[in-house]
């Protein structure tokens, strides 16, 4: 195989969200890596800030969605620079049917969610024995 045969997606940031919001907090799009394999959908989401009580995910009409309120207070002193803002994350993505909704499995670890999205198992052909009577 050669390096043409190899396709890589770059990198690039990616931005907020665009949809409306009725409150004033800062809101923030995870960047997000995500992996197939003939098993599972793998999405792994930066979320530094986030504690495992305010991470929510759902999956509702193919609509994965992941939602991460970041909770914080400012130290005290004198403001020298400030990078770091508090806010909350937010993504959506659509996901095959394929999915196995009872499977689906999350973790939080160092600012780093990992949900595990597993494939279904398609129907395996079935030979049916016929009986006498």
């Amino acid at each position: 195989m050669s390096n043409q045969d190899i396709k890589t997606q770059i990198k690039t940031p990616h931005p907020a969200s665009t949809e409306e919001s009725t409150k004033s907090e800062n809101s923030f799009s995870p960047l997000v890596d995500i992996f197939e394999t003939t098993e599972a959908v793998t999405v792994i989401a930066d979320i530094p800030g986030v504690i495992q009580e305010n991470v929510e995910i759902s999956l509702d009409d193919n609509i994965l969605t992941i939602h991460g309120k970041m909770t914080g207070k400012q130290p005290e002193g004198r403001v020298v620079l400030e990078e770091y803002e508090i806010g909350h994350y937010m993504r959506k993505f659509t996901v095959a049917e394929t999915i196995d909704r009872e499977k689906i499995e999350a973790s939080l670890a160092g600012g780093v969610l990992k949900v595990v999205l597993p494939k279904q198992v398609p129907a395996q052909p079935k030979k049916i024995e016929v009986k006498m009577g």
